[in-house]
């Protein structure tokens, strides 16, 4: 059964990209013991586009439905760490758009050793 990789493209205006990134080092090891978890990355554009893109690679579409479900809807709704936020109030998203894309991995390589 083929891996599945999401990509969540963000759009980030300039002078949020600092506050975004801050956001995910701040949520390191969220999603690293998720079970069908397999590969994360963030990536930040370097020309051209305003867009980041999130890239996670899992065993199945149902371990990331079940990821969605729980621990990334708990990271990115429930109540509690946002830094300096006072009386519960959520910060105020980085991105100003988001759009989820799908893959199927039908092939990929590694370095030879």
């Amino acid at each position: 059964m083929p891996s599945v990789v999401k990509i969540n493209v963000l759009t980030v205006p300039a002078e949020q990209r600092e506050v975004l990134e801050q956001r995910f080092a701040s949520r390191a090891g969220a999603v690293e013991g998720s079970d069908g978890f397999e590969w994360f990355e963030l990536l930040r554009p370097l020309e051209g586009t305003d867009q980041y893109l999130v890239y996670t690679r899992w065993r199945s579409e149902e371990d990331f439905q079940n990821w969605m479900n729980g621990s990334m809807k708990a990271a990115h709704g429930g109540g509690g760490s946002g830094a300096g936020g006072e009386g519960g109030e959520r910060p105020k998203p980085a991105a100003t758009g988001s759009t989820l894309w799908s893959f199927e991995v039908v092939q990929q390589a590694s370095p030879k050793n």
